[in-house]
């Protein structure tokens, strides 16, 4: 192995390698805001796929993107060579940004696209992490956790799940440090929500879940009834009009939007979630600590998002609705999670107290401490604010 020691700098270097998803994003850019209140002058260098969604999420953010055109895995062989040879160019891409910077630390967020860096800063003796928030680790995190230094999950049943030789820890998934601090009235006051009601939140994460707004859809006859009760739904882009359309020919008081950068908001009003399983979505509801009904995707091979929901259904966090696609199944199924939930307010407090109980509001803060002790550890000197600055900075 070469051996590659950055030493102290205020040019810091910080590699997150993953993309595709906001799951493999939103995390990596939670830790980032923690390194910058931990350390001085750095920079983040993010080793992203071609998809549009990467440079959404990371515009603006101040990181520099490097777009890698890696090709999917596939179980066909006549496909292999041209994988292999995007591999190869991929970790070619990393071993020259790598080196031209003295990057501290690569850390893997998920996904194929977190291999190439991952293996270059092996290959060269830089300290690795990874970041494994759902339940079932996907197959690029058990491929890299034997090697990797230090793996950090969000969830107990992980481990077991992982490698024998994974150095594996339980910190939970970083999330933004809005969710520390939920304010149910002004919550309420960004969403033009009756203070006087109690709120269910429907969403499907940022990109929306077409049957989840489907289930409740079919449920709007039962809403109309709970007049203590009003929603907040985010539809996603796709099935706004539809949704809102539904809404309009009830008497139901609802702020129906497509989707909303205010997350923390959005829990802190809510009195009652109805949501998919996302690892980071169950991050941020135990953080403000929100009763659940949960409908996991239904689509993926290992249906990690029910392995997620489990986690907070083992606790009495959740219930779960298991989303059989059809609304004809969905809606019933639905209502029967929804309604002695909406009638009881102290069991919707124990599930909140629950919730509270397993989760993890300063994982970023604790992950970034971590990595700038494995740095130091592994003799990377990362360069940090002295305490007076830092107590300057949290006035």
């Amino acid at each position: 192995m070469v051996s590659h020691t950055p030493t102290a700098t205020h040019d810091q270097t910080i590699v997150f390698a993953g993309g595709g998803t906001g799951g493999h994003l939103y995390p990596a850019l939670a830790i980032a805001d923690a390194f910058r209140g931990l350390l001085r002058q750095v920079r983040f260098v993010f080793f992203v796929s071609q998809r549009a969604i990467d440079g959404r999420i990371l515009d603006g953010t101040g990181c520099e993107l490097m777009r890698q055109s890696l090709l999917p895995l596939s179980g066909i062989p006549w496909r292999w060579p041209r994988i292999l040879a995007s591999f190869r160019r991929s970790s070619l891409l990393c071993r020259s940004r790598i080196s031209a910077s003295r990057v501290a630390v690569v850390i893997g967020t998920g996904g194929f696209t977190s291999v190439p860096a991952v293996c270059e800063a092996r290959r060269v003796g830089i300290p690795t992490v990874l970041l494994n928030p759902d339940a079932i680790p996907g197959k690029a995190n058990r491929l890299l956790a034997s090697i990797a230094d230090r793996v950090f999950v969000q969830w107990e049943d992980t481990l077991a799940r992982l490698p024998r030789r994974a150095s594996a820890e339980v910190l939970g998934c970083a999330i933004r440090p809005d969710f520390l601090n939920p304010h149910r009235t002004k919550g309420l006051e960004r969403f033009g929500l009756d203070p006087q009601l109690q709120t269910l939140l429907v969403t499907g994460a940022s990109q929306g879940a077409r049957t989840v707004n489907e289930a409740v859809i079919a449920n709007l006859s039962y809403l109309q009834l709970r007049d203590d009760w009003q929603v907040l739904h985010l539809t996603g882009e796709q099935d706004f009009e539809k949704v809102d359309s539904a809404y309009r020919g009830t008497s139901i008081r609802a702020c129906v939007m497509r989707f909303t950068g205010h997350m923390a908001d959005a829990l802190a009003a809510a009195d009652l979630v109805v949501s998919r399983a996302g690892a980071s979505t169950l991050a941020e509801i135990t953080a403000v600590g929100v009763p659940a009904v949960l409908m996991p995707y239904p689509y993926h091979k290992d249906m990690h998002q029910l392995a997620n929901a489990r986690c907070l259904e083992r606790t009495n966090a959740a219930k779960i609705v298991h989303d059989a696609v059809d609304p004809v199944v969905n809606g019933p199924a639905l209502r029967h999670a929804l309604e002695p939930l909406m009638t009881d307010s102290e069991h919707r407090a124990a599930m909140a107290s629950a919730a509270r109980g397993i989760g993890h509001p300063r994982a970023a803060e604790r992950i970034a401490r971590e990595i700038v002790s494995l740095a130091g550890e592994r003799g990377v000197l990362l360069h940090s604010h002295s305490v007076e600055e830092s107590c300057e900075s949290a006035r």
